[in-house]
């Protein structure tokens, strides 16, 4: 956790634990679509896991005092989060432990590709400024959003934490229970599937 990071969190939970009720809708505006994508890697249906991260807030609200400050108020969070997850899935029977779905896999993933920090070294393809480039951004978006739902459920998790939500390798690791290497390899996959699917639009648009 950077200090600006713990600055950042002190703030926000003084305005918890005084009741801000803004400082509660900026918390929820700004983890509940990650706290339902980690949810629905657990459990069996939308709503499912909709109960799961209503149960979450409220064991927020509840145990804030409890909270000791020795990890990111998000990893916490996060970590509450995916422990109901999980009993949830034990109860509706279809829970899978994510450390059981993310083999230890130290195979290199197309290295050339992707610089140290694990993004892409060159993009799939340059994009203008122009009107229409604008609109083909957007398509390719949603190509990109519709292959992220076919991840297998780790990886779109992962993808989904790191990529699109913000969320640190460390973060990602501790309230997922994955080694660095699993988060790693499981994160490069991801992200090859999606410049392959990126690809395949720019082909298909004869771009």
């Amino acid at each position: 956790m950077t200090q600006g990071q713990g600055n950042d969190d002190a703030a926000l939970l003084a305005g918890l634990r005084a009741g801000d009720e803004a400082a509660f809708r900026k918390l929820v505006g700004a983890m509940h679509r990650g706290l339902m994508r980690v949810a629905m890697a657990c459990v069996g249906s939308e709503a499912a896991a909709e109960e799961v991260v209503q149960e979450t807030w409220l064991a927020v609200v509840g145990q804030l005092d409890r909270f000791e400050g020795r990890s990111s108020l998000r990893t916490w969070i996060g970590t509450i989060l995916v422990n109901r997850a999980r009993t949830r899935g034990i109860r509706d029977k279809r829970s899978v432990p994510f450390s059981a779905l993310a083999r230890e896999e130290t195979d290199p993933v197309e290295p050339e590709r992707f610089s140290a920090a694990g993004f892409w070294k060159t993009p799939p393809a340059r994009w203008d400024d122009a009107p229409e480039e604008l609109v083909l951004r957007k398509e390719a978006r949603g190509a990109i959003e519709a292959e992220i739902q076919t991840l297998p459920e780790t990886q779109r998790t992962v993808v989904t934490l790191r990529d699109l939500e913000g969320w640190t390798s460390e973060e990602v690791c501790n309230v997922l229970g994955l080694t660095e290497t699993n988060q790693r390899v499981l994160l490069h996959r991801g992200r090859q599937r999606l410049r392959a699917a990126l690809e395949r639009y720019h082909a298909g648009t004869g771009r």
